[in-house]
């Protein structure tokens, strides 16, 4: 009968004792997770990528070259090259409006759209400036009529406004890639900030690059100026008119 007691005691401990499965098959649960989080990890930055690349394309590319393109065509009288600028013009803004709009439906499909940081809610009121300044760009009434002016100053309003926002929101857009992946943004900033620098000062050096031409240059229908040679003579002429006047 002592016996008996022993072998109660000894089963009850044998559950206790034995190796349990249910930690092997957590583990095995953690281990496919993380598997499962890195795969979104890598595809999500691959979407983030993607949504960069076609940012920059539309607005830091395609949205200047145009813009240059058509302020190139201002002072430019062959007919033909002025065709070909109009042509660039267009045909650069219309690819930025394209990308821009596959960049933000890639945002609304697969991003947290949360609102909550500058570069999804500047890129929500890019988006659509953009698609209201291409509206008024197939609305070009023709030129000498009334309205214009109006689609003119309006035109170039939305166009400022477009590049700046544009521009604004790629280093929005690089600062959230940071906070997103930790990765470094110097590079990228820097080659972006220099693109930009380099697009401005093509910007003023081609509006000014007529006249830096015509300083050499003296027409037949412009007045020269006086200046402080044509007004004060030498001072090797005026001793030779003071010597002869004393003789």
């Amino acid at each position: 009968m002592e016996f008996l007691p022993k072998l109660v005691f000894i089963c009850l401990l044998l559950p206790l004792v034995s190796p349990s499965p249910e930690p092997m098959a957590s583990a095995a649960s953690n281990t496919s997770n993380k598997d499962n989080i890195n795969k979104l990890s890598h595809k999500l930055l691959f979407e983030i990528t993607i949504h960069g690349f076609l940012l920059w394309a539309s607005m830091g590319f395609l949205m200047p070259v145009g813009i240059l393109a058509i302020r190139m065509s201002n002072r430019e009288e062959c007919g033909r090259r002025l065709k070909i600028l109009f042509h660039v013009h267009a045909f650069a803004q219309v690819f930025a409006v394209l990308l821009s709009t596959a960049g933000a439906v890639m945002s609304f499909k697969n991003f947290n759209n949360a609102f909550n940081n500058n570069h999804q809610r500047i890129g929500v009121a890019l988006y659509g400036i953009i698609w209201l300044q291409a509206l008024i760009g197939f609305l070009r009434p023709h030129r000498g009529s009334k309205g214009r002016s109006v689609w003119f100053f309006m035109h170039w309003i939305l166009g400022t406004t477009v590049s700046f926002l544009g521009v604004l929101n790629i280093y929005t857009g690089l600062e959230a890639y940071h906070q997103k992946t930790s990765r470094g943004i110097k590079l990228w900033v820097t080659l972006f900030t220099a693109e930009v620098c380099f697009i401005c000062f093509f910007y003023l050096f081609q509006d000014k690059w007529v006249y830096i031409q015509k300083q050499g240059v003296i027409l037949g229908t412009e007045s020269v100026r006086p200046s402080i040679d044509h007004l004060a003579p030498p001072k090797e002429m005026q001793k030779e008119s003071i010597a002869m006047v004393s003789c």
